[in-house]
């Protein structure tokens, strides 16, 4: 009899979040998860780590799997999880689940996505989940078990079939109930570039201050990407890959070189 696989948990949102709750619950049914996660929200962090001042962690023994609240970044606590609090590297690296979309240009930004680039970093297949919710002032229902369900399909997968060396992967799943989830799509990533990105406004004391968000416009989406298909009710999985050298130009610009080396 083999031994169940160690998955390290995390996220951005937190480790009070419900969403990580959600995730690892779930994900204990496959394996041995230990949770590793900020203790506050670090949305929007990307892919920055603690380098200037100490990492401090403290255990939370009310939670149902080993959990432990990190003061550091989603990628600090994939390091800390990896290399010491999981008792051993674990075979998988599970991030989220994010409490809103990681879609077209937001892997760039997201916390969630880079935690899971952090493990691909030290060498363990990685998966990054987000629910398309929005706060909850507007998505007043949140269906965890959803994207709990696709995690674990797609965790399955991975721990039985691997993934190339350098490749995550980025799912994301609609806020519905999972008996309305119309299926699972392999998609490439889309372009989710926003407008109106700095709103300016005026302090009581006259000073300028910025709020930095912006909008989008959905009817720039493009068939076959992930926007298209969680709008279309499917959960997307897109393969991320962590070289980001632009292959075809760089095979232009090496034969170019050549070309005029021996012109």
């Amino acid at each position: 009899m083999t031994d169940r696989p160690k998955i390290l948990v995390t996220n951005d949102d937190g480790v009070a979040s419900d969403g990580i709750v959600a995730l690892a619950d779930t994900l204990a049914t496959i394996g041995d998860v230990t949770v590793v996660a900020p203790d506050r929200d670090r949305s929007g962090v990307g892919h920055s780590v603690s380098i200037d001042h100490p990492v401090r962690v403290s255990r939370l023994d009310e939670r149902a799997v080993a959990t432990y609240r990190c003061s550091g970044t989603p990628a600090d606590c994939v390091v800390l999880g990896a290399f010491d609090l999981c008792g051993g590297m674990p075979a998988l690296v599970v991030s989220g689940i994010n409490r809103g979309a990681n879609l077209g240009d937001d892997v760039n930004y997201s916390g969630t996505v880079a935690a899971a680039l952090e493990g691909v970093i030290v060498g363990v297949p990685s998966i990054a989940v987000s629910l398309a919710a929005t706060w909850p002032g507007h998505d007043r229902k949140h269906h965890w078990a959803t994207a709990a369900d696709v995690a674990r399909r797609a965790a399955s997968d991975v721990l039985a079939n691997g993934l190339p060396r350098l490749t995550l992967l980025n799912v994301n799943v609609p806020n519905v109930e999972t008996k309305n989830l119309r299926g699972i799509r392999w998609v490439r990533q889309g372009r989710k570039a926003y407008r109106d990105r700095a709103e300016k406004r005026e302090d009581p004391r006259g000073g300028t201050y910025y709020w930095l968000w912006g909008s989008f416009d959905s009817s720039t989406i493009v068939e076959g990407t992930d926007l298209a298909a969680v709008r279309d009710g499917y959960a997307s999985i897109t393969p991320i890959t962590l070289d980001r050298t632009d292959h075809d130009e760089l095979g232009r610009r090496v034969r170019e070189e050549r070309r005029i080396a021996f012109s």
